[in-house]
């Protein structure tokens, strides 16, 4: 859970206490447990299917997470009993509320209208379908508010989708100014609590002369939100000399940071190829042309780019990840998709990548008298340390945790949407030791405490380390422009 307190200021002012409601009272996702719930699991699953190719859209950024979630809505809910939903938004509220709320939540929150500030919840999900959740906990309301006519609902959104930037919108247009208030908010998105406590600290001590900016960077997995928050004008509102950016890291000894110039993170591109051959009998296979041969030989031949294409020094990675084919053991299919990721650090070695697998794999369907589609999406580019940038950080590192803790960055070939920061400003992207896992509880899981694993653990010991940085990067380096200047 996050608090932050926006501005010291207005602190003789009226409080106002804001809470997300998905993952922060909650332990997940709310809304689609509700829709299993309300339909029961069988209409459920049907109408889930629907959501597939929609999905399959957003992940390929041809549909906005606000897009995908009115396809959600408008799926489920058109021409659905507006009492009806309410009243099943009341029962599924009665039985859940011990297995989906935080204990730590619920205290929260009594403890905010306990001291007398105004407290609401700001969340994305239905209005419709956490009200009994906001009525329980004695608390106002925010959120999407789904178009009824008729005592029906349509299927539609009234407004905007009440998330990122439409939450501030929709609390300014319920409370006014929000300077007017001792602002405090409660999110979950753990890996921002080091950014939260310099915020705290920027709030009651201002030993700089110049703007920081702290940027709470969403859909980082997939929706490209650093992309859009570009589009939308961050850059242009909120001008800024650089931009910098830090990632926990595990596996590195807790105490120390990483920074380097240069590549850091790699681009992340995705592909899908379709074989399409000729279907027949498996005891007669010279009747047809089999894809899945092809397949074979089109996964091998692509790593043949990678040795014998490329330069050796220049890095770069194809994983085909997944083959579909066939449903029978004795049918020849007549079609094979392949699915993959190409990872580099370099847009010139990306272009050869994609040229020599559409060659690779057009001229290996004609050898064989099959024939494909080459699909290939590039997602995000690679993420590129400015020189000066990342000395200054390494420079703030050593202050803080001493030089033999400010290491060298070993580059990877995950990806980061900080990327499309880092080609519009210079800056730098720096990772923080989260150690070993030892700082977990005994229980918390069998499996590695590593990224985007289900025993990852975030650990808390960096927050002070990290807000520390923060606040001496930020403050030196107005120091330092000042100085210039």
């Amino acid at each position: 859970m996050t608090n932050m307190i926006a501005d010291e200021t207005v602190a003789k002012s009226s409080v106002l206490s804001v809470f997300d409601f998905d993952g922060t009272l909650t332990h997940h996702d709310s809304f689609i447990p509700f829709l299993r719930f309300a339909f029961g699991k069988r209409y459920f699953a049907g109408r889930l299917v629907r959501m597939a190719l929609p999905t399959l859209h957003c992940v390929r950024r041809k549909l906005t997470r606000d897009e995908l979630k009115e396809v959600l809505i408008k799926t489920f809910l058109t021409g659905v009993d507006e009492h009806w939903l309410r009243q099943q938004a009341e029962a599924f509220c009665e039985k859940y509320w011990n297995k989906l709320m935080r204990p730590e939540g619920v205290l929260a929150v009594a403890a905010e209208v306990n001291s007398g500030a105004e407290v609401t919840i700001c969340s994305a999900s239905p209005a419709l379908v956490l009200q009994p959740w906001a009525d329980k906990l004695g608390i106002k309301l925010i959120g999407t508010q789904l178009e009824v006519k008729n005592g029906k609902l349509t299927g539609r959104i009234t407004g905007n989708n009440c998330r990122c930037a439409q939450k501030v919108a929709r609390l300014e247009k319920v409370y006014g100014d929000l300077n007017a208030y001792h602002l405090r908010a409660w999110g979950d998105t753990r890996g921002d609590h080091e950014l939260l406590a310099a915020a705290q600290h920027f709030a009651k001590h201002r030993n700089f002369d110049g703007t920081v900016y702290l940027i709470f960077q969403p859909a980082e997995e997939g929706g490209g939100g650093a992309r859009v928050m570009i589009e939308d004008g961050l850059l242009e509102q909120f001008p800024m000399q650089a931009v910098f950016g830090m990632h926990n890291w595990p596996g590195m000894k807790m105490g120390q940071f990483a920074v380097s110039p240069g590549p850091v993170m790699a681009s992340s591109n995705e592909f899908k190829i379709t074989i399409h051959g000729k279907g027949g009998h498996a005891a007669m296979p010279h009747t047809g042309i089999d894809p899945v041969p092809i397949a074979c030989q089109m996964v091998q031949a692509f790593q043949t780019i990678i040795s014998r294409n490329k330069k050796p020094v220049d890095a770069g990675v194809i994983s085909v990840t997944m083959i579909h084919t066939g449903e029978a053991t004795n049918v020849v299919p007549d079609s094979c998709e392949l699915q993959g990721t190409v990872r580099t650090f370099s847009f010139e070695v990306l272009d050869l990548i994609e040229k020599r697998m559409r060659q690779v794999a057009e001229h290996t369907c004609a050898a064989h008298d099959a024939v494909c589609d080459f699909e290939f999406v590039r997602n995000y580019p690679p993420t590129i340390n400015t020189p000066a940038e990342a000395q200054f950080a390494r420079k703030v590192m050593a202050s803080i945790v001493g030089e033999d803790k400010a290491l060298d960055q070993e580059p990877s070939m995950g990806a980061e949407d900080f990327a499309y920061m880092l080609q519009a400003k210079p800056g730098a992207y720096l990772f923080i030791a989260n150690g070993d896992g030892s700082h977990r509880e005994m229980g918390h899981g069998g499996g590695p405490c590593t990224l985007h694993n289900p025993s990852y653990d975030f650990n808390d010991d960096l927050i002070p380390l990290g807000g520390t940085f923060w606040v001496r990067l930020a403050e030196e380096w107005l120091a330092a422009q000042a100085k210039a200047a």
